[in-house]
């Protein structure tokens, strides 16, 4: 894996893309299915439930059309049996009849007439002049002469107005004769036109040659005549039930067509409904799951989306925590590897450096104080003692020597170190200050390697201080962590940002004639006793290390 890789790396960018599909597959497939299922499955239920919607509602149309023309026809049929020929030769008697009926029938009656075999009516009641009227050649006298019972198809006849009669033919003295009566159109047409479907379907009569029965609305479309022909011929005279079908009408509307059979056979009821409107209920509610679906859809993209970055983003920070750990362990191992070879380099260098500075010393006992050579061989021996010095510090460093731990009280530890110290930071005009709690336990610690550690931390802070600072060392114990902290404050002038991390690396310092080795060994002490040290400074307002150690239990190396 490329140690460079960025978040906005190629290598991420595909990551997070691979992650959103697979999310949003796995989240949309099962979504789609079920939904597919569910509206598969609501939609064949809405459709029967629309069918025998219509069912039903045709059904009641055609017994409630058939049962007014039954009605009209019984009524007529009651009169011819109960009265006689003279009776209703009588246009008197006739007019009373009809009197009656319209009264009863709220004026669906309009006309009734007597008429013989030769087709003259003979008696006439009714608001048209159609006394003696002579109907021989009427095609509904041809048929109604022939049967005793008679409904007529609608047309204009004498009077040039759309109606149709019923009629019953009797028997008087071996000659037929007929009864007959004309029924209101506009009655009979407001039973059929008054009929609604939802928005736009409404209902009318075609006779068996497919003509109007009834009047169309102004919302109602022209018939498209195929269709209806079509009905016609593909059902069978004595069929009873509701026929439904599905077609296109002239204007390219599609349209669910539902008919049923009246008067015997001779009319069909057709109710038209446009299959929009019919299934209007269904749309909206696909619409309505379709914006659910599309809510949730951008719901499972946008959580997709935001998961999957989030993923990778953590991705891509354990990925660089984990490059950087790989570059702490190959530092460390060169810092080890440096140890061992300082130790080495170090155990050798320091018998020379005995020699010289041993040398040095007996030359200086032979000659004058007080010449040049003498001053040459004090530089010789000042310098050898810093090599030595240097070196101690590199085998301490190496060897990290395991604590000699005994019970200690921290406050005289730290007494001690300011007493060791007091002097050097008399000499740089800084004060040294103490608030020690009187509530320090004693704690198993070893006291030469915590009194070494603290002294570095003290030194380098009396070395950061300008004169006139100070330094001031606080201890503290939290009974219920069961920890004591030691802080070293000083007013010194602070530790940039960049640097704070690497005080503790091994030979970083930023002093002149420094060897970055006491805070490495310092860091290394308060982890041998399980403890941790800590820095915060700013520029310019000075720098506090914060120590805490266990009070509790006996910490050693291994933790």
């Amino acid at each position: 894996m490329n140690q460079n890789k960025g978040l906005n790396s190629e290598y991420y960018q595909s990551l997070t893309r691979n992650m959103i599909l697979t999310v949003v597959i796995v989240s949309f497939a099962p979504m789609i299915l079920v939904s597919g299922v569910i509206f598969s499955q609501f939609r064949e239920s809405y459709n029967e439930k629309v069918y025998v919607h219509l069912d039903e509602l045709t059904m009641k149309h055609q017994h409630n059309i058939d049962n007014f023309i039954n009605e009209k026809m019984n009524n007529i049929r009651f009169l011819a049996k109960t009265s006689s020929f003279e009776e209703l030769s009588d246009e008197s008697f006739l007019r009373k009849r009809l009197a009656t009926f319209r009264q009863e029938y709220d004026n669906v009656f309009e006309d009734l007439g007597m008429i013989n075999e030769q087709g003259l009516q003979i008696a006439y009641a009714g608001p048209f002049d159609l006394a003696k009227a002579q109907y021989f050649e009427a095609d509904w006298f041809k048929k109604a002469i022939k049967t005793q019972y008679f409904i007529s198809d609608v047309f204009l006849g004498l009077r040039d107005l759309p109606h149709f009669i019923v009629a019953v033919r009797q028997n008087f003295q071996g000659r037929y004769w007929i009864l007959r009566a004309t029924i209101n159109f506009v009655a009979f047409n407001d039973l059929v036109t008054n009929i609604r479907i939802g928005k736009t379907g409404f209902a009318f009569i075609l006779n068996r040659k497919g003509e109007l029965q009834t009047q169309k609305t102004i919302l109602e479309a022209l018939p498209s005549k195929d269709i209806y022909t079509d009905l016609l011929k593909n059902r069978k005279k004595d069929e009873g039930k509701v026929y439904i079908v599905e077609a296109v009408d002239d204007f390219g509307n599609k349209n669910i067509y539902s008919s049923a059979f009246l008067k015997n056979g001779d009319w069909m009821l057709i109710c038209q409904q446009n299959k929009a409107d019919a299934f209007s209920s269904l749309k909206r509610n696909q619409s309505f799951a379709v914006l659910i679906f599309f809510i949730g859809g951008c719901g499972i993209i946008t959580t997709a989306l935001l998961l999957s970055r989030k993923m990778v983003g953590r991705i891509a920070k354990a990925d660089h925590e984990k490059e950087i750990m790989n570059q702490k362990v190959i530092e460390t191992s060169k810092l080890a590897a440096v140890g061992e070879l300082a130790a080495g380099v170090a155990h050798e260098i320091n018998n020379p450096l005995t020699t010289i500075l041993t040398t040095a010393m007996l030359i200086q006992e032979d000659i004058d104080p007080d010449g040049q050579m003498y001053a040459d061989l004090e530089m010789v021996a000042k310098e050898t003692l810093r090599c030595r010095k240097i070196v101690t510090s590199l085998l301490d460093f190496a060897r990290k020597t395991k604590p000699a731990k005994k019970p200690c009280n921290i406050n005289e530890i730290v007494a001690e170190c300011i007493l060791l110290t007091r002097k050097k930071a008399a000499f740089n005009e800084i004060a040294i200050a103490q608030n020690l709690s009187e509530e320090i336990p004693t704690v198993l610690l070893d006291k030469d390697q915590i009194e070494q550690a603290l002294i570095n931390i003290i030194l380098n802070a009396v070395e950061a201080t300008s004169p006139g600072g100070s330094v001031t060392i606080l201890t503290t114990f939290f009974p219920q962590d069961e920890v004591i902290e030691i802080a070293i404050v000083d007013t010194g002038e602070g530790i940039a940002a960049d640097n704070i991390d690497k005080l503790f690396d091994p030979f970083f310092t930023t002093k002149e004639s420094g060897t970055g080795l006491g805070l490495a060994i310092t860091h290394g002490i308060i982890e041998q006793h399980g403890g941790t040290i800590n820095i915060s400074s700013k520029p310019g307002q000075g720098t506090t290390f914060t120590i805490r150690l266990h009070a509790n239990r006996d910490n050693n190396d291994e933790h």
